[in-house]
């Protein structure tokens, strides 16, 4: 049986009834691969879309293998360690040298203070230069009697406490005399005795162009001072025999630069028995 021109035939020899399994089976087979092209559409997006987001991690971390080895090859060397360990470390002693020793035990006692004791060794020289003030040296002496060189009671203080020699040297400035004596002591504790009880006064030491001056009741300035196991003393005025005061600095000012001196003279034999000893402790 057919219907108008071109139409389709069903049935064997295009007659007969439509086979509507048939029909119904291969619109299913169409459906399904319609789903599997869609679904594979969709695997292969988003394979693509991981290989992109892969391809960006490993871009923003710094590309491939070679920058690797570009940053290892920056990264500092390792230190050079000593192939020999077993070497001993250093050692460090911890007990602390001794002190130096104190100039003033060298001139503290007689045991220690064995340097010669000598005029030169206290007053070298032809003057004093003590600042921009210059002062001629004059007559010295140096003597075991120790009294001999004293007015009034010191000679006797000197004598009971062991005085051993005095010596004494005059320096003289415009118009100003000032003898200067060093008495010498077995120990520090006598000396400082001797400054305690001092009464009386040094005697000055005329000679080396320097005329007689502080005798005969003339009023002169005097100083008593102690260092280590010396005892030193001063006495100094006008030449022309007048009186001195406390107005009169120049005075003063010479007399204040020889014990000055003298304390210096004293504490410089100290520093070098002291340096002796240090550079020769057994000697």
């Amino acid at each position: 049986m057919s219907f108008g021109q071109g139409g389709a035939s069903w049935g064997p020899g295009g007659g007969g009834t439509p086979d509507w399994a048939a029909l119904a089976e291969e619109s299913a087979a169409r459906s399904r691969r319609r789903k599997l092209m869609m679904i594979g559409g969709g695997v292969v997006a988003t394979v693509a879309i991981g290989a992109i987001v892969t391809t960006a991690v490993v871009t923003t971390n710094g590309g491939g293998k070679g920058d690797s080895d570009k940053s290892a090859s920056r990264l500092p060397a390792p230190a050079d360690l000593p192939e020999d360990t077993s070497a001993p470390a250093p050692s460090f002693s911890s007990v602390a040298p001794p002190p130096p020793p104190d100039p003033k035990d060298y001139i503290s006692s007689a045991a220690k203070d064995k340097a010669p004791i000598t005029v030169e060794g206290f007053f070298p020289g032809k003057k004093l230069t003590m600042g921009d003030r210059v002062h001629l040296k004059g007559a010295t002496n140096r003597t075991t009697n120790c009294a001999s060189g004293t007015q009034g009671a010191l000679g006797s203080i000197l004598a009971n406490n062991g005085c051993r020699q005095l010596i004494r040297a005059t320096y003289r400035k415009d118009g100003v005399a000032v003898t200067v004596g060093i008495a010498v002591f077995d120990t520090e504790s006598r000396a400082k005795k001797t400054v305690d009880q001092a009464e009386g006064g040094l005697a000055s030491l005329s000679g080396g162009g320097v005329d007689t001056f502080c005798r005969g009741g003339t009023v002169c300035r005097r100083t008593t001072n102690s260092y280590g196991r010396y005892a030193y003393f001063t006495v100094g005025g006008f030449l022309d025999g007048k009186r001195v005061t406390t107005a009169d600095k120049n005075v003063f000012a010479v007399g204040d630069d020889l014990t000055d001196f003298t304390f210096r003279q004293i504490h410089r034999r100290g520093q070098l028995q002291a340096s002796q000893a240090a550079a020769d402790p057994n000697g």
